[in-house]
């Protein structure tokens, strides 16, 4: 846990089990949260044919890719909410310089 704090740069033991309560509670969230946009455009597994290895992947996959945006909005309001808003905003910027979307950040690059 030491090495965890030094990284995240976190400076006590109750800090870490609120970031780690806020990203489980996150997770469940998000799901929870996207039933009903997964509901308003029909996206279901029983419309995706069973025969086929493909149709349950493709599924998952579109599930995932709904799912993931709105858990890292969730992620950074959840932050918010607890009082570590500036590690998961920094936590977001990094993520999103990862996947390719930095450019969208107003700021430069820290």
């Amino acid at each position: 846990m030491k090495k965890l704090k030094e990284r995240w740069g976190i400076e006590s033991n109750f800090q870490l089990v609120i970031i780690f309560f806020v990203f489980s509670i996150t997770g469940s969230s998000a799901v929870f949260a996207a039933k009903p946009l997964l509901s308003f455009i029909h996206l279901s597994r029983d419309q995706f044919p069973d025969a086929f290895f493909w149709g349950g992947l493709l599924y998952y996959i579109l599930r995932i890719a709904i799912i993931f945006p709105i858990y890292q909005v969730l992620l950074v309001c959840f932050g918010w909410l607890f009082g570590q808003f500036k590690f998961f905003w920094g936590f977001e910027k990094k993520m999103l310089r990862r996947l390719g979307l930095g450019r969208f950040l107003s700021e430069e690059k820290n």
